[in-house]
């Protein structure tokens, strides 16, 4: 039991201890964690052979035991691993003062980023040395000191090891959604080529000028939605004003030439459209309480749509249909039909391997007992990304995963330690009242026979993780080379007299 009673009872003082004390502790139990991870890493990683080569390697099958062990996804899992490795390999003094609880797990994760294209062993034991004798100290810096103290090192010892800004052209990125978005929007940010940019700039502004006088929404709200439609491929933003003759009034192509789906409850059909969701604010407004039900958005992850939106999808012209669960036999071939395909994909959410993300619009369906032995039967199919149906397949037999379905969705898992994991359908966390429960399996008519060559028929990588790993470093470093090169290159003969404030001391250790 989780008794923290006794902190009402204690003073100031004591409870500043117990931060203190705890933040050590929690140091020390990352650091434990983190060379497990680095041992279980290391034996099954270090001596592959041919399935380094493997598209879903020995570095996969790692990630997927520590993403179910921890908790997380297999994207946080093989960080945990890279992390790991490298407070074994290449900065063990630093790992001391961690297992110690000296420095915190913020301090280690920076310094493993910003010395990640040091490649010269020399060069790493003199950064891991000059690191581990003033880290104990750098836990109250801010993250842009912490970075200039790591990178003076990083810099001293191996300059073109520093992680630097990548040249104008080479920043542009264009990314859709963060973690704490709120549930009805989703943040969109990035870099464009200037002429790109005016000319998207110019493309919303001719769709917001489309609509009439009437229209509710702000300048702002009228652009975001014109992004809406110009994603959906259309050439017109309806307009909002209700008025019955407004030319420009109608569907603007929303929701017709791009299909996505979002699953709700029926109860969440009678909703009514929110008029304060456009519009300046008013202080006049009164509060209402929230609308019954909501929705969810397929292939955005945990992205809850609000009853009113869903209304508003609705009313601009959205398609409703019921979602029916199979109740009849198995179908006889291996591809299952629509229906039973998008059954499968809404009732999953997401593919169903421990602590995977993937959305079920992007995975493969999977026969859990293998086709022709296993029928394509809604109690035998569930949704996995690519890369754990290639795991599941492939790392099978002895010291593989193996797996069971029941009835309604849940998948008990098996890692090769003989640990089990169970997924539920990612429908039953946000509709728990959905019952997905499908006929049992009916009874098996043969045995799975092992195919003796299924390791030819495994998706091949033209380089293995380690060969990529050096090429993009290599690469990263000739950059800086070359930037470091023109950035010292002497200036021209100065046309009039000035101050030269360019030049430093590079033995000049930062001020902290």
């Amino acid at each position: 039991m989780f008794e923290v009673g006794w902190l009402e009872k204690v003073d100031d003082d004591a409870l500043v201890g117990e931060i203190e004390e705890s933040s050590h502790e929690e140091a020390v139990a990352s650091a434990r964690r983190l060379a497990a991870i680095a041992n279980l890493t290391s034996r099954r990683c270090d001596k592959e052979g041919v399935r380094a080569h493997w598209a879903c390697d020995g570095w996969d099958s790692v990630a997927g035991e520590v993403a179910a062990a921890m908790g997380v996804s297999p994207k946080k899992a093989s960080s945990q691993m890279t992390l790991a490795l490298a407070l074994r390999y290449r900065f063990p003094k630093v790992a001391i003062l961690f297992a110690h609880g000296k420095v915190s797990y913020r301090v280690i994760t920076a310094i493993n980023w910003h010395t990640h294209l040091v490649d010269n062993e020399r060069a790493m034991a003199k950064i891991d040395g000059a690191l581990a004798q003033r880290a104990e100290s750098w836990g109250e810096l801010s993250d842009y000191k912490l970075t200039t103290a790591i990178n003076y090192w990083v810099n001293r010892h191996d300059p073109d090891a520093v992680r630097r800004v990548r040249v104008s052209a080479r920043s542009r990125d264009l990314y859709v959604g963060k973690k704490d978005d709120e549930s009805e929007t989703t943040a969109i940010w990035g870099r464009l080529y200037a002429t790109d940019a005016a000319a998207l700039d110019r493309r919303l502004m001719d769709l917001v000028d489309g609509v009439c006088e009437d229209d509710p929404r702000t300048i702002a709200q009228r652009r975001a939605d014109a992004m809406g439609v110009l994603a959906a491929g259309g050439d017109r933003l309806a307009c909002t004003c209700a008025h019955p003759h407004c030319p420009a009034a109608g569907s603007d192509g929303r929701a017709s030439n791009v299909v996505v789906h979002v699953i709700t409850e029926a109860a969440a059909l009678d909703a009514e459209p929110d008029p304060h969701m456009s519009g300046e604010f008013s202080p006049r407004e009164h509060w209402q309480p929230p609308m019954p039900g909501a929705a969810l958005l397929m292939g955005g992850g945990d992205k809850i749509v609000p009853a009113p939106l869903l209304a508003e999808m609705i009313r601009c012209g959205a398609t409703v249909r019921e979602v029916q669960i199979p109740r009849g036999a198995a179908e006889s071939g291996y591809r299952p039909s629509a229906k039973l395909e998008e059954f499968i994909r809404v009732r999953d959410v997401t593919c169903r391997f421990p602590g995977c993300e993937e959305p079920a619009e992007r995975c493969d369906i999977d026969h859990t007992i293998p086709y022709p032995v296993g029928p394509t039967h809604p109690s035998n199919l569930k949704a996995l990304c690519r890369k754990h149906h290639l795991l599941k397949t492939f790392w099978t037999g002895a010291g593989g995963w193996h797996e069971e379905q029941l009835p309604d969705g849940t998948v008990v898992w098996t890692a090769p330690t003989g640990r089990t994991y169970k997924t539920l359908p990612g429908s039953r966390v946000f509709f728990p009242r959905w019952d997905t429960t499908t006929a049992p399996l009916p009874k098996r008519t043969g045995s799975v026979v092992p195919l003796s060559d299924r390791t030819l028929m495994m998706p091949k990588r033209r380089r293995t993780r380690a060969a990529e790993r050096s090429r993009r470093i290599q690469e990263e470093r000739e950059l800086n080379a070359a930037e470091r090169a023109a950035r010292n290159k002497p200036p021209p003969p100065p046309t009039e007299r000035g101050i030269d404030t360019s030049s430093r001391d590079d033995d000049d250790p930062p001020p902290f």
